[in-house]
Parts: structure tokens; sequence; C-alpha cells
């Protein structure tokens, strides 16, 4: 028999430590330790012949295989991964609950039955019936897609090795359990121990096994966070729910680019593709109002525009107050500063809110200056011009910075019928032929509010 002892757990980057802890010495974070039963036994080394044994190798030695891929269908998708599925991989998709991931992952298992992938899809939540009625709505029938509902690890692996699957969806990680554990599944070591099973299945069978993990405001014992380090791939689900769209954005991807994004509308009959994401975006905006300017963002390998809006308005308290959603707070202080002291304009009375239209979230620093324009624009009443785009970074003194990517930004502009671009001078040796727009270098925030 072995011997148990009491672990403690941070349930946001696993962190481990013997006694309880108000702040995690890992993450920073506060009050996020839970406690966990551990079963050590005394004889848990197994006895391993040396043949066995790996032996460690030259890199020269070692042959480079490429990759093979998986085309799921869906293009948004395949962009996000990088160019496909890699089989042997484990992804990770996470998100708030009903954002749509259980969506996405069917929708990809009947595009990939269609190409004869061997499809196997376990859920620990739903029954066959409840799966059953979602395929339906998603017209994912087909004799190839295998079901099951199970959350027993071991019944797991012996499917997906008599199934022969090349692609398998586990449903969630919180729901599957290992019965040779004590713990309750959902639980910090039963969710470690799930996912060093899967992933050695993985590696060992060369099937592409995709975990979906929930999370909530709360946050769950054991949540994405944790298993991060362990898996191959983080995809995780945003955006608002009300506006019927979602982002699939890569955090984590060992086989492509982390920059990537997909674009989804949510439809009656699942989540649809959007091919062009700027128009989407920009859907709906009024016309010559203050306070609205576009911005274009670079998303991997291609540029968004998006519409960005401020409202200056005179404070009722005796601190103004500064709202932003969809961009860094901290930023949107920092420029505030920086057009009161190198633009002239005060904002010490008048509380401003600043909002990306759509629920994206823009990191991209070449919106600084359209930020500024923005304020401005509320603050003095006049619009910017509905064929303006703002591209720029903007420096602490007041200084117009160069962006990357600048030439890709204005030809997707100019493609959506813009005229004219406020950019950096620094800028100023892009190649512009063939792209049917005026462009205005600008070195300095006040030569960017005096053009407007």
């Amino acid at each position: 028999m072995g011997k148990e002892k009491q672990i403690f757990y941070c349930k946001e980057c696993g962190y481990e430590s013997a006694k309880w802890l108000g702040q995690c010495p890992g993450c920073r974070q506060w009050n996020t330790f839970v406690e966990e039963k551990v079963t050590v036994s005394k004889n848990s080394k197994k006895a391993t012949s040396i043949k066995d044994k790996p032996l460690p190798t030259a890199i020269t030695k070692v042959t480079a295989e490429r990759e093979q891929r998986i085309f799921t269908g869906i293009e948004e998708l395949d962009r996000v991964l990088g160019g496909g599925i890699v089989r042997g991989s484990l992804v990770l998709v996470g998100g708030d609950p009903g954002i749509g991931k259980s969506t996405l992952l069917l929708e990809m298992c009947r595009n990939l039955v269609k190409e004869d992938v061997n499809v196997l899809y376990v859920s620990g939540e739903e029954s066959l019936s409840q799966i059953k009625m979602r395929g339906v709505r998603l017209r994912a029938q087909d004799d190839r897609l295998i079901l099951l509902s199970d959350n027993d690890i071991d019944n797991v692996e012996n499917a997906i090795e008599n199934c022969k699957a090349e692609v398998v969806i586990i449903d969630s990680i919180q729901t599957m359990c290992d019965t040779s554990l004590d713990n309750v599944p959902g639980s910090v070591t039963q969710v470690r121990e799930i996912t060093t099973r899967l992933m050695q299945v993985a590696k060992r069978l060369d099937v592409a096994i995709f975990i979906v993990g929930h999370v909530t405001k709360e946050g769950t014992v054991a949540g994405p966070r944790t298993l991060e380090h362990m898996v191959d791939s983080v995809l995780y689900f945003e955006g608002d729910e009300s506006a019927g769209f979602r982002i699939l954005r890569a955090v984590k991807n060992r086989f492509g680019s982390t920059n990537e994004i997909g674009c989804f509308t949510m439809t009656e009959e699942g989540l649809d593709e959007v091919t062009n994401p700027s128009e989407m975006f920009l859907n709906g905006r009024p016309k010559m109002a203050p306070g609205s300017v576009v911005i274009s963002s670079i998303e991997g390998t291609r540029a968004i525009l998006v519409e960005l809006q401020a409202l200056v308005a005179d404070t009722n308290f005796n601190q103004p107050r500064r709202t932003t959603v969809g961009l860094d707070y901290n930023r949107v202080n920092l420029l505030i500063a920086v057009l009161e002291r190198r633009g002239g304009i005060s904002l010490s009375g008048y509380d401003c809110y600043v909002n990306i239209a759509g629920g994206i979230k823009i990191d991209d620093p070449s919106s600084d200056l359209g930020i500024i324009c923005a304020l401005t624009s509320s603050f003095k009443n006049r619009p910017v011009g509905d064929d303006t785009i703002i591209i720029g970074e903007v420096g602490l003194a007041g200084e117009i910075r160069g962006v990357r990517n600048l030439s890709q930004r204005v030809r997707e502009a100019a493609k959506l019928g813009y005229k004219r671009a406020i950019v950096p001078y620094s800028n100023n040796n892009i190649d512009t032929k063939g792209i049917d727009i005026k462009i205005h270098f600008v070195k300095t925030i006040q030569e960017a509010l005096e053009l407007l």
C-alpha cells in the first residue's frame, strides 16, 4: 500500500507546496492554492532492462522528418494550427462555457470523415443522444464518426487503439478520471495524470488529440493554464457572445506561429468562417461620428481593420474616470498624458472612454495614434473623415514611430475603399506601387492633429 500525503497546488500555474500559501511564488496570484491528496508508492520504480532504456544521441545523427499534416476543411482553423493538424500532437482548446469549442471541433470531425480520416469523439459530460442532436444540427452524419460517452481514461485508451483513430476529441479534460487515483475528476492531480497519459498515447500511436478545457469566471481547479506547458498547442476562443462572432487565437504552437487568429460567426447551423474580418468589424460603423477612427492591426500574416471609438465627457467626480475595452488600460492612460503634455489638450476634468468596436482585443502599438486622434476628435466634437485610416506608434516625446508591415496595412485599407492614410514619417520608404490611396507622413502628434 502507498503512503498518502497532502500537497497544495496552485490552480493557475501548477506550483506545488507542502503547505498552504496566500500568494503563489510562481505566478504571484492570490488565493489560488488548493489541497490535493497524493498517494506515494514505496515501490514506484519499475525494473527496466538496459536494452529498454533510451540512450543519448548526437543531434547530427537524428533524422528530422517533416511533420505530416491533416487538413481540417476549415481554413481559419488550419491557419491558426499552422497549416493543418500535425499527427502525434496534443492540442488544448480553451474558452468560456458556451463560446463554441465543442461546435467547432464537431464541425472539424464532420469534414475529416469526408476525407476518410478515422475520428473518435469522446465526451465525458454528454450522452450519445445529446451528441447526436448536435451532430444533426451541424450535418455531421457519417458512419466513420465514432462516438464514445465515457470518462474512464482506461476505456478511452482502449477505444483509441481498437478504432485505429487518427484524430481524437476529448470533451472535456475536467470530466476524465483515472480510477487508480482517489481524487475527484477535475482536480489538479487527475487532470495532470490524464493529460500525461493522453500525451503518451498521442506520441506512441501517432494520433492527433484535441482536449477541451473549460474556463469559468471564478477560475476552475486545474484550468487550461495548468496544462499549457504539457501540450503542443494551446488555442483560445474569445469574443463577444452577444455579437455572434468568435476569435480563435493561438497562444502556444510548436508547429506554427502564435500570432495567427481565426474569425468565425455563430449561426443556427454552427460556426461559419469569416474570410474578410475587416469588413465584419467595420460593419455598422456610424458616418461622420466624432471620436470614431479606423486603425489597422497585424494579426499573424494579415492586416485587420477595426473601428476605435472614444468618448470624452465632463466628469461628475473629483477624479475623472478612465475606461477601456479591448485595449490596455495603462497604455491608454499613458497616451492621455502624452496628449495633454505634447498636444496641448487638457483632459484632467473629463471622463475618457475608449473602446474597440466588436469586442476584439488589440495589443498592437500601431493603434496609439488612432487613440490620440479619437480622443481629440471627441473632445473637440469634430469628426475624422470616413475615408481616413490612422496608423502609428506614439512615444513619450510625442513623436510618431514606425510600424511593421505598413505596406500590407495600407493595401488592405485601399482594398476596402479608404482614400487617405496618416502614417509615420519613418515609413516613407514603403512600396506604394499600385495603391490607390493618398498617404500623409507625419513626425509628431501635432502634425497629425493639424492635418485632421
